[in-house]
């Protein structure tokens, strides 16, 4: 089987953030989806060992912020490769806190979508989250990341938690 072949499903880039107990946390994910227009319910799949997987199912809310293809690659290692265990990553970002008081990550975005965990799959390494969009807005007109662009133009690399990682997809 030619798991490369999963790399020409598309997907967006999207910084997916969530909070618990007065902490906020955001991480890259490519793996949001629309589920339905009414309600307007949206999906994201979250790897159980990163931190905002726990704030998820603690807060039972999360963001979507809708990333630009014009994104620096400093900010996507920021909110992709590093832990929001040993630093902040929210330090020098500009965000605002949604109608649920979890972060909206508004620098290099073109939109956001607020939504409440409405149920939950495990599919063993991640959980599916679906939610039911309770606020959503467009920032900017500028053309959204792909993540077929992130690897092809930027370079762009999947961590190991990605839900498109493949070892040694060289």
């Amino acid at each position: 089987m030619n798991q490369k072949t999963l790399h020409k499903i598309t997907y967006g880039m999207y910084i997916v953030c969530a909070k618990k107990d007065g902490r906020s946390n955001g991480q890259i994910a490519n793996t949001v989806f629309h589920l339905t227009s009414e309600p307007a319910t949206i999906a994201v799949s979250i790897n159980k060992k990163n931190l905002t997987h726990e704030y998820i199912e603690a807060g039972k809310v999360f963001t979507v912020s809708i990333l630009s293809r014009e994104t620096p690659m400093k900010f996507i290692g920021t909110f992709g490769f590093k832990c929001g265990r040993d630093i902040n990553k929210f330090e020098n970002v500009k965000c605002k806190n949604g109608v649920t008081g979890v972060p909206i990550v508004l620098d290099n975005t073109l939109g956001y979508l607020e939504a409440e965990v409405i149920s939950s799959l495990d599919v063993g390494t991640h959980t599916v989250f679906a939610g039911r969009v309770v606020d959503a807005e467009i920032t900017s007109d500028a053309e959204p990341m792909t993540y077929a662009y992130y690897h092809e133009v930027k370079g762009g690399k999947s961590p190991q938690t990605a839900p498109t990682y493949i070892k040694d997809a060289r």
